[in-house]
């Protein structure tokens, strides 16, 4: 950012630029298919709780911790955390706040630039006459550059070099870039979930069919919103549920604290990161709950739903059961779809964008331009890998360590820095500062003791997912001396690559395949170590040249 004197145009802006920040594509594509795998209704009570009990004071902390930094100008979590506690460790643990955003822009772009690819072949009529398979394997082929299409080799690369490209060119303006982006793209986006949502809603058992006679998109919907509280008891809901909330909210990147760093000081960051967190339950209950899950039910049934649930559904599915509708409101649904997707990905891969430039402005006096570039150039090389050898795993590496453990290591970090490093009544008043509206006193407990037991529960049970997720009958083998086999998602195979390794003795006939897919997750994983351990290296230099300064 040029200028440290750089702030949000307006206070509309500013909300619109963080809600599109935490409004993504995990609203509409992670949300729905988290619900269904995790009993549709049995997940809404352990979302709402965490949400309160995790979400809200994540936003509270990180929308603090970055108005505080800001005041002292520094605008990215390594020198914001740097002077909140005495010890210089603090400084590179703010390195996640930097290593998380490139890591996970790396591959965010990369579905940003399907969303941009699908716009243009719904406009064409690409998947006109097309049957529910031939769209299927259109899209794998289209990720695993299987087919030339349009008959240009690589296009997935060109278009992702188009897409990373708009993203470089909005950052080079600044705050005012991105806060016009998400002036435009928010409501659009709004607009776009409601067209859909309003037939996800009115559709009933219009579309039954002979193959699908019980196909109704009510019972998407009854399901998704029938509350069961036997899930209260279910460790594995809970974990899916907490894991939802950082999704959604962006919080344990580094983000949002960037952003609040060019606030005003008196800013009220209590009303603010409330409205931000608000406006992306809203996009992600109401709208992203009525799309994909009710209209998929309303013409393939609640049970094909339930069975074939997956992130690939908005690419593979729903192109298909768009063209149901007609030609004419066929395109209409899926420019409104992939155009919602698209301005989901930019608005909050913008925000990935920041911290970098913040922090490359505060220690080395980089403008924009060269800010925006510079993370371009490295965003790049950390993105071309997942797109040639996505078939083979390196994206779900990306995704893995940087998109879900990342954030929960350095959300858990920086909530011990704010309130018990740099004390919960500092960090009250720091909260309070300028309020608008009184925040509940059950919140200061809350940040003090529950918010940091669930993220340490979050982060074991991550580690040690027994089995199946069976955490009852791990815990009664383990009583009786049994042992305790850990499941295949758990942290410890991801480390051991046993998971992989699990496969491979299952499915012999494709030794060559799973041997590469070994190989490539320990080439991801490399590349990833490589990115922070350069990040530690830089930020270690600005010290030194902080230091310089000072004896100057």
């Amino acid at each position: 950012m040029e200028s440290k004197n750089e702030s949000w145009g307006s206070r509309t802006g500013l909300i619109l630029a963080m809600a599109g920040n935490a409004v993504g594509l995990g609203n509409f594509l992670r949300f729905p298919v988290q619900a269904v795998q995790n009993g549709g209704g049995a997940f809404i009570i352990p979302y709402l709780v965490c949400f309160v009990l995790m979400g809200i004071p994540l936003l509270f902390t990180e929308w603090s911790i970055g108005r505080f930094g800001g005041r002292t100008g520094n605008h990215s979590t390594p020198y914001i955390l740097d002077s909140m506690g005495k010890s210089s460790l603090w400084k590179y643990i703010g390195v996640f706040g930097i290593f998380t955003n490139i890591a996970v822009v790396a591959y965010y772009t990369y579905i940003e630039s399907w969303t941009f690819i699908y716009v243009i072949h719904t406009l064409i009529g690409t998947f006109t006459g097309m049957s529910k398979e031939e769209v299927s394997t259109f899209f794998m082929q289209y990720v695993q550059l299987d087919d030339a299409d349009f008959g240009i080799s690589y296009l997935p690369a060109l278009v992702y070099l188009l897409v990373l490209g708009v993203n470089i060119y909005i950052l080079s303006t600044g705050l005012g870039g991105i806060e016009k982006v998400a002036k435009v793209g928010m409501p659009l986006l709004i607009l776009f979930g409601a067209v859909l949502a309003f037939k996800g809603w009115t559709m009933g058992d219009d579309y039954a069919s002979d193959a699908f006679p019980s196909a109704n998109a009510w019972e998407g919907i009854n399901f998704l919103w029938t509350p069961q509280y036997s899930s209260l008891l279910d460790p594995k809901v809970w974990l899916a549920a907490a894991g939802q909330i950082f999704f959604t909210l962006s919080v344990g990147m580094g983000s949002i604290q960037c952003y609040a760093s060019y606030i005003k000081k008196n800013e009220d960051i209590a009303l603010n990161s409330l409205a931000s967190g608000f406006t992306n339950e809203f996009v992600e209950i109401v709208l992203g709950s009525a799309i994909v899950i009710p209209i998929a039910a309303g013409f393939l049934g609640l049970d094909w739903v339930i069975a074939n649930a997956g992130f690939g559904m908005a690419f593979q599915t729903m192109p298909y059961l768009f063209q149901q509708w007609g030609e004419v409101f066929g395109m209409i649904a899926g420019l409104c779809w992939f155009g919602l997707l698209f301005f989901a990905g930019i608005t909050s891969s913008l925000a990935m964008g920041t911290p970098w430039m913040g922090f490359m402005q505060d220690e080395f006096g980089w403008g924009k331009v060269k800010g925006a570039l510079s993370f371009g150039i490295i965003a790049l090389l950390m993105g071309l890998p997942t797109i040639l050898f996505y078939q083979y795993g390196y994206f779900d590496e990306y995704d893995y360590w940087a998109g879900t453990v990342s954030l929960v290591v350095f959300a858990l970090l920086e909530t011990i820095l704010f309130v018990w490093v740099f004390g919960m009544n500092k960090a009250w008043e720091e909260l309070n500062h300028g309020a608008d509206i009184r925040i509940p006193i059950a919140f200061k407990w809350i940040m003090k003791y529950v918010t940091p037991l669930l993220l340490i529960l979050v982060l074991s049970a991550a580690l040690f997912t027994p089995e199946a997720n069976d955490w009852s009958g791990a815990l009664s083998g383990l009583v009786a001396g049994e042992g305790w086999d850990f499941d295949s998602g758990s942290l410890v195979s991801k480390v051991t690559q046993d998971d992989l390794k699990q496969l491979l003795l299952e499915d012999p006939q494709n030794e060559a395949f799973y041997l590469k897919k070994i190989f490539f997750s320990s080439m991801a994983r490399i590349q990833l170590i490589t990115l922070f351990l350069v990040i530690v290296g830089i930020v270690w230099y600005s010290g030194v040249k902080r230091k310089s300064r000072l004896h100057e």
